[in-house]
């Protein structure tokens, strides 16, 4: 798969759940490249959220690929279900599974793009094995959970540390950053080696609408 080049994906976590379909065709009309759906299991993190009939649901209203964040223990189970309501991407979490390499194998078995991903806390070295094998890598730039929550500073050397790990490879993958973006913090991410960057609340709850706010996102890396 080639990854356009930069990837606004927003997060449906701080969409208005009783107009979904409506804004998933705002930011679609605005230019979203991805559809970003964080699924929790209420055990991996601290809260619960979506499963596989929210997923059909926007498959239903966007043609926009959808990239599904898995954070759950043992996803396994899940991966099919998934798979058959219309996710493009899934992305499990390294610290999530004891056989990660069957997982992803799984992912790309089922037809699907595999990422991996790690929280803040996570030495960025625990996924040089899985690198080669991986179609993207998301790093976490707040605790997984909730939507909102403050960009940790952090992040940055720790997406440069993995752009560097993929230069090295020779790697493709894509390199997203979710958590705390917006127009301050994306030109910091995005200078630092990501190319994909998830938002939630800087798009669906800012003051000046969906559109604007895809809008000034994409000026920002412009």
């Amino acid at each position: 798969m080639t990854v356009k080049n930069l990837i606004i994906a927003p997060s449906i976590l701080s969409a208005d759940f009783l107009h979904l379909a409506d804004q998933i065709r705002i930011v679609e009309d605005a230019g979203a490249d991805w559809l970003h759906l964080d699924v929790m299991d209420g055990h991996f993190v601290p809260n619960l959220s979506m499963g596989p009939d929210i997923v059909a649901a926007c498959r239903r209203a966007t043609r926009l690929p959808m990239d599904v964040h898995l954070m759950v223990k043992d996803p396994d189970g899940l991966l099919s279900a998934f798979a058959k309501a219309g996710a493009d991407h899934l992305t499990v979490h390294i610290e999530a599974s004891d056989h990660i390499f069957e997982t992803l194998a799984q992912i790309h078995a089922l037809g699907l793009k595999a990422g991996i991903s790690l929280k803040p806390a996570t030495p960025i070295s625990s996924i040089n094995s899985v690198l080669p094998h991986v179609d993207g890598v998301l790093v976490m730039s707040v605790d997984p959970g909730y939507s909102g929550q403050k960009f940790q500073p952090g992040t940055i050397d720790r997406l440069a540390e993995v752009r560097l790990a993929m230069d090295k490879l020779g790697s493709n993958a894509w390199l997203a950053v979710d958590g705390g973006i917006n127009k301050q913090t994306l030109p910091l991410v995005h200078a630092a080696g990501a190319n994909v960057f998830i938002a939630a609340s800087a798009i669906f709850q800012n003051p000046e609408g969906i559109s604007t706010a895809i809008r000034t996102l994409r000026e920002e890396l412009d």
